[in-house]
């Protein structure tokens, strides 16, 4: 399968320096970049197909965890906004399962997808995880499940919506909440978020969507899906340095297993 199969260049010239640096002010003033229907529908139909196929495989689970994805500190209280639980809840098949003709791998391993993004988000090169779980991700979200409100631990994240849910499941977030490198955690700013006081933007994401969204000081969640169709989104992770990999721990916590 080529690029042109996957990627509506009539729409979106992954190859263009303008289209390139159009993107990068988008995701650099906003902190998120849509592109609807970025992926061809045949695409995303091969993809949905394929991994409905393959959802036995997934691992589900349900866990709690604070917003800042870290232990519980026992400086604070329990119910203190440093340690306080939401819960997400979802199933993931992992690299390894997502067959070698996928689409997804062509698009991932693409050296033009991989400039394009690089010059998004403003970095030197993009590698693979180096364990075999971590590098391509299918979510499912089926009724009633969620992922609970989070900062992310990387820079930025590159999603691939392959099917929306009849109801719920939209993507909420808040801007600038907290300084991750400078420490500063914002606890009241989270508090108003996590108590409904802060209002909070939501994404509009189609299947066939492209989604580039800075999440590591912007706390964000999914809401609870409604109905029978699953919410299925496309995880495609990158690392800016060769040979990293997920560590055991968050291995065995998102996938269940380590290999």
């Amino acid at each position: 399968m080529k690029l042109q199969d996957i990627v509506d260049f009539s729409q979106f010239d992954i190859t263009s320096r303008d289209f390139q640096e159009n993107c990068r002010k988008t995701l650099e003033k906003d902190g998120a970049l849509v592109l609807p229907g970025f992926m061809q529908p045949a695409a995303v139909e091969d993809v949905r197909t394929r991994s409905e196929q393959d959802k036995h495989h997934a691992y589900f689970c349900a866990q709690e965890h604070n917003v800042y994805l870290t232990p519980s500190d026992p400086d604070f209280a329990e119910d203190h906004t440093r340690n306080r639980k939401v819960i997400s809840s979802k199933g993931c098949i992992t690299d390894d399962i997502v067959p070698e003709d996928s689409p997804l791998r062509t698009l991932y391993d693409s050296k033009e997808f991989r400039t394009f993004l690089c010059t998004v988000l403003g970095e030197k090169s993009l590698f693979p995880y180096a364990d075999p779980l971590s590098s391509i991700n299918v979510h499912y979200a089926e009724t009633g499940q969620e992922l609970g409100w989070h900062f992310d631990n990387s820079s930025f994240a590159t999603t691939l919506m392959i099917q929306e849910p009849d109801a719920g499941g939209a993507f909420e977030y808040v801007e600038n909440v907290r300084d991750a490198d400078a420490g500063e955690m914002n606890f009241e700013g989270v508090a108003n978020v996590l108590d409904g006081k802060t209002p909070v933007k939501k994404l509009a994401m189609k299947a066939g969507a492209l989604v580039l969204f800075r999440g590591r000081n912007a706390i964000h969640r999914v809401a609870p899906v409604e109905g029978d169709r699953t919410r299925m989104l496309v995880v495609l992770a990158y690392n800016s340095e060769p040979g990293i990999a997920l560590s055991e721990s968050a291995r065995m916590t998102f996938y269940g297993r380590l290999n």
